[in-house]
């Protein structure tokens, strides 16, 4: 068998996808009933699923106190491994004792996810947490939100994964683990593939990043999030029907793949991409293309933070490798897509594109410009937004009519 020519999962070893299999998944799941249950965030629940499918690539399980206090502060573990936000879980149940063995359920669906050995019980500092990690501690920051509504202990230990959440049902061949997308890069022959990350439907700018990248690149992952978003943002099935969409129009074959992941948007800015540059690397990519504002929210970080962020880390924190790419937009003098580095126009020339814009625009019922997105992705989202339209108007009516029911 020959040597892969991929870059090394995170660690330098091989994948460790915790999810059990066969008659042990079995066992543990009989097993997990008989213990005591924790009921968990959909956050935790989506770190466990990163876990389980080996995205997460070295952990065993949540992090010590030793562990959050050096990620906080240093970018490391306690054993010295690279990693950029904590991963905890947390509870206020005061019954709890290290040496333990619990089952952690998802609170939103009663699923148990896991099953965990608590080998530690610890308190933490969760504004502190919020400004290494947040670069903030407002309240309006929905990360922070997440973080300062966890329980008052965290638990850490190693976990035996039960469960993929339902997402290879609900999203079919889109969800891949990062030993499928490597098998499929593999197959491809490529050895340098950037991610695109999004959360959001890919418009032309987002066309843009990845086209640049397919030039330079072997082939570009555009690695979709598919776990729990902040109100407001559009809904996977939506954003994938779009993507897919743009993609069979506007790509030529066999230049991107198109896949999923589990994990619930942190909204972190630099430390996210630092994030996402780790599970990238698992799942087989030697680059991740890091635009304007990546994983940001509001005006919490500078525009291009996320890029200067990987010069910050020490040398060697990881093998991928980040491709930065300037502010782009649609120039209507050079007359296309174009970025900061070879546009030499004025911004009364240019066509600023933004997926707040995409929403701003279409739920009041505006129009988007050709520039900003193909006829295809706009028809999916306007069908989209004309139905929440039409639920809101079938609400009022139920409510002016005295039919909602209370």
């Amino acid at each position: 068998m020959s040597k892969s020519k991929l870059v090394r999962p995170h660690g330098g070893g091989e994948l460790k996808p915790l999810m059990l299999s066969g008659a042990a998944l079995a066992g543990e799941k009989k097993r997990a009933e008989t213990l005591k249950k924790i009921n968990i965030s959909s956050r935790e629940t989506g770190d466990l699923l990163m876990m389980g499918c080996g995205a997460f690539t070295p952990l065993e399980g949540f992090m010590t106190k030793a562990d959050w206090k050096g990620v906080c502060d240093e970018f490391k573990m306690a054993n010295g491994l690279f990693w950029p936000i904590p991963i905890t879980v947390s509870t206020d149940d005061e019954a709890v004792k290290e040496g333990d063995e619990i089952a952690l359920v998802d609170s939103d669906n009663g699923e148990m996810v896991a099953t965990m050995k608590v080998t530690e019980k610890y308190t933490i500092d969760k504004a502190y947490e919020c400004k290494k990690v947040f670069t903030t501690d407002d309240m309006e920051h929905p990360g922070v939100q997440k973080v300062m509504a966890q329980g008052k202990y965290n638990l850490a230990g190693p976990v035996k994964v039960l469960t993929e959440g339902g997402f290879p049902e609900e999203f079919g061949d889109l969800y891949g683990t990062p030993a499928e997308t490597r098998a499929i890069f593999e197959k491809n022959g490529w050895k340098r593939i950037a991610a695109l990350q999004l959360r959001n439907p890919m418009h032309r700018s987002h066309e843009f990043l990845a086209k640049i990248a397919v030039e330079v690149m072997d082939g570009v992952i555009i690695h979709q999030l598919l776990g729990k978003l902040k109100a407001g943002d559009i809904p996977a099935d939506v954003r994938v029907a779009a993507i897919n969409a743009l993609v069979d129009n506007y790509f030529v074959k066999g230049t991107v793949v198109t896949k999923g992941y589990p994990m619930e948007m942190r909204y972190a800015g630099p430390r996210e991409a630092l994030l996402h540059g780790v599970f990238r690397q698992n799942y087989g990519c030697s680059h991740l293309i890091v635009g304007r504002d990546h994983a940001g929210v509001g005006d919490y970080y500078g525009p291009f933070d996320a890029q200067k962020i990987f010069d910050q880390i020490p040398e060697g924190s990881l093998e991928l490798q980040p491709l930065n790419i300037d502010w782009t937009f649609h120039c209507f003098k050079c007359g296309g897509m174009a970025s900061m580095r070879t546009c030499p126009h004025g911004k009364a020339d240019r066509l600023l594109l933004s997926g707040t814009m995409v929403r701003k625009t279409l739920s009041e019922g505006g129009q988007l410009p050709p520039e900003f997105s193909r006829p295809e992705v706009v028809a999916i989202l306007q069908k989209y937004y004309q139905g929440l339209e039409e639920k809101v108007e079938v609400k009022l009516h139920g409510a002016a009519t005295g039919d909602v029911k209370k």
